[in-house]
């Protein structure tokens, strides 16, 4: 069979209207009964835990990890598999996924304590390989920043001269016949200080559309906490704020102390975010949410604008995740935007750069900009 044709084939699902009028076989035929099960109903998976672990089973054979993923995805939703993930059958079935995690976290309250173990070691796993990923990156990026951001008149070392900031304020001491600038006044870094030098407050969305965001800020909030420079806090909120920062050290008990779903009220988690604050002037509060506020509109920008106009550099994120931006109230990231404040959407793994641009008060605006024209 032509390749070509066989791709077409099982994209295209089969039937008198694929026009290909190509019958598949073996293993093909397999594949292709697996993909239907999901996106024809053809067949279907039901509501039997054996045989949804059976096809969960196939699909590894047949497909790489990312697609598993995908299609572990779709069918939760498309075929409301949500409730057999409570059986400790099916969550030894499946492939770990950021998408999965977020599931298993929404169903934590109603899941039996027979699943909840092997619900755990689906996001351990998950966690250490986020881990793996993105803390070695985050630690350099927010370690640099910091030694960058410590600016001094009398570097020490020649590696510490910021040339381009001493070029421009030394242009007037430019000399034509030697065509050479005259560095009267050097500006460099200094090394940075012991102890704490930047507070960082994370505040989390804990609503349905933010799971994957609330799953990535997690393991983040657990690699700063880690490092002795940065004081970090993390809360959690929906209608209530739950303060999670003495769980930062076991980033999945931490996930399991969230509850996914329910109301929202930000303006009642910026204010228990503000008060955690000590040093304005050297603080990063970052606001991990689609913005869709259920409390008190006036009273949450007023405080957004008390904080940044006390120095604090205030970053809103309204999705931390591979996805992209959600819906999201785009009056709210417009009055935002209005005081000085960004709204924007971060991949996991531009995160740790957004780290270093904030601690350097880079503009963030234009950061995100550039971001946007690399996708």
């Amino acid at each position: 069979m032509d390749e070509r044709v066989r791709r077409w084939r099982l994209v295209l699902g089969g039937g008198e209207a694929d026009g290909t009028g190509t019958a598949l076989r073996g293993d093909d035929a397999q594949m292709d009964g697996a993909l239907s099960a999901v996106y024809e109903g053809r067949g279907g998976l039901g509501s039997s835990a054996p045989k949804v672990a059976r096809w969960l089973g196939d699909i590894r054979g047949y497909f790489p990890a990312s697609v598993v993923q995908v299609m572990q995805k779709d069918a939760i939703e498309r075929l409301e598999l949500t409730r057999l993930l409570l059986e400790p059958e099916m969550l030894d079935a499946v492939e770990p996924d950021v998408h999965l995690v977020g599931t298993l976290l929404a169903l934590n309250a109603v899941m039996p304590d027979e699943a909840r173990e092997s619900a755990r070691r689906v996001v351990r796993q998950v966690v250490g390989e986020l881990e793996r990923r993105l803390e070695q990156r985050t630690r350099a990026a927010v370690g640099g920043a910091l030694d960058r951001a410590a600016r001094t008149h009398r570097p020490r070392r020649h590696a510490d001269i910021d040339w381009d900031r001493t070029i421009r304020a030394n242009l007037r001491n430019y000399l034509p016949e030697h065509r050479t600038v005259v560095p009267a006044r050097l500006t460099g870094y200094a090394r940075r200080q012991r102890g704490v030098q930047r507070e960082v407050v994370l505040c989390l969305d804990q609503s349905g559309s933010m799971a994957a965001s609330v799953v990535y800020s997690g393991v983040f909030g657990a690699v700063l906490a880690s490092m002795r420079s940065l004081k970090t806090s993390l809360v959690v909120f929906d209608t209530a704020v739950v303060d999670l920062t003495d769980q930062l050290h076991d980033p999945v008990e931490l996930l399991f102390g969230t509850q996914l779903g329910g109301g929202t009220d930000i303006n009642r988690a910026i204010a228990y975010g503000q008060g955690l604050i000590t040093r304005p002037a050297d603080s990063i509060f970052i606001l991990v949410s689609d913005l869709f506020e259920g409390g008190i509109r006036e009273e949450m920008l007023r405080r957004v604008a008390a904080m940044t106009q006390a120095g604090v550099q205030v970053v809103v994120l309204l999705a931390l995740s591979d996805e992209g931006a959600p819906a999201y109230d785009h009056e709210n990231a417009a009055a935002l935007a209005a005081l000085g404040v960004p709204a924007f959407a971060c991949t996991p793994d531009a995160f740790p750069d957004l780290m270093a641009a904030a601690i350097e008060r880079r503009d963030l605006n234009r950061w995100a900009e550039l971001q946007a024209s690399r996708r």
